[in-house]
């Protein structure tokens, strides 16, 4: 008589397919913490720069978040510096620069615009009501058409505009405290002082 137990797996011989997503949802996790501190530590993020720098604002109509009376167009804001901020509900790292905007609203050194990117109305308005409304005025953007149109690979992604309508400066990720202060208000300055 066969011994039956001798084409039996040991146990740990059975475990180990078991292992591979938990390593690599913890790789994930790694990955993601790192950043997050790096953004809070003021490290710069790693992004695509964009191609269109110094090129006119792409032409964009968005619709306005429900109980908003406008949407967004390029079209209304040209003649003015400003800023164009890409933003989700969805979006972690948004949860840390929300806070950021909000000073740089109550400021009123610069309008701020906002696009709700890949988003519900729903989750978009919840999402402000409980941390607050930085924006001017806001556009939906829950197709990427506008998303794409300015290259934007993540987000929270902002853009500074000229008075004519140009791509002046690019950030990629949330705005820092460091890069408001050093980067995006002295850009600010200089762009209104520009004829």
């Amino acid at each position: 008589m066969a011994d039956s137990t001798a084409s039996v797996p040991a146990p740990r011989a059975r475990r180990w397919p078991y292992l591979i997503p938990l390593v690599a949802v913890l790789a994930l996790g790694g990955v993601f913490t790192k950043r997050l501190l790096d953004v809070e530590n003021g490290l710069e993020v790693t992004a695509l720069p964009t191609v269109l720098l110094n090129t006119p604002v792409p032409d964009f109509d968005m619709p306005p978040l429900p109980g908003h009376a406008e949407g967004l167009k390029s079209a209304d804001l040209k003649g003015q510096v400003y800023m164009i901020n890409f933003w989700g509900s969805w979006c972690v790292t948004c949860l840390y620069e929300h806070p950021i905007l909000i000073d740089i609203a109550k400021s009123r050194d610069v309008p701020l615009y906002g696009v709700a990117w890949r988003d519900t109305p729903e989750k978009s308005i919840a999402w402000l009501a409980e941390r607050g409304d930085p924006y001017d005025k806001i556009g939906q953007d829950p197709n990427s058409k506008a998303a794409i149109a300015f290259g934007v690979a993540q987000a929270p992604e902002t853009f500074l505009v000229d008075k004519k309508g140009v791509i002046r400066y690019k950030q990629p990720g949330p705005i820092t405290p460091d890069a408001w202060r050093n980067d995006i208000l002295p850009k600010i300055l200089e762009l209104k002082a520009e004829p």
